[in-house]
């Protein structure tokens, strides 16, 4: 290892912290969306599907990512866990 570079852990961890934290704030958006209906806001990130047709195969990519204030606050709270561990 570098001198200077501190070791977090695996990226895996990240990424598995990151998608709890971002589905946790999406469910606690969803639930507050009736007091607060602010919380159901979103925006609407992606790629629209695309389709590759080689007659033999036949590949279509394509995501959508909805980021609402609870969601995004969820990722970031992931991010700081992931960093204190």
């Amino acid at each position: 290892m570098a001198k200077g570079f501190k070791s977090y852990g695996s990226s895996w961890v990240l990424v598995l912290l990151i998608l709890i934290g971002g589905l946790t704030g999406s469910a606690v958006g969803d639930a507050l969306s009736q007091v607060l209906p602010w919380l159901k806001s979103t925006s609407l990130i992606g790629l629209k599907p695309s389709t590759l047709d080689l007659r033999f195969l036949n590949i279509t990519f394509g995501f959508t990512f909805a980021l609402g204030p609870l969601t995004a606050l969820g990722m970031i709270l992931g991010y700081v866990v992931y960093r204190r561990i």
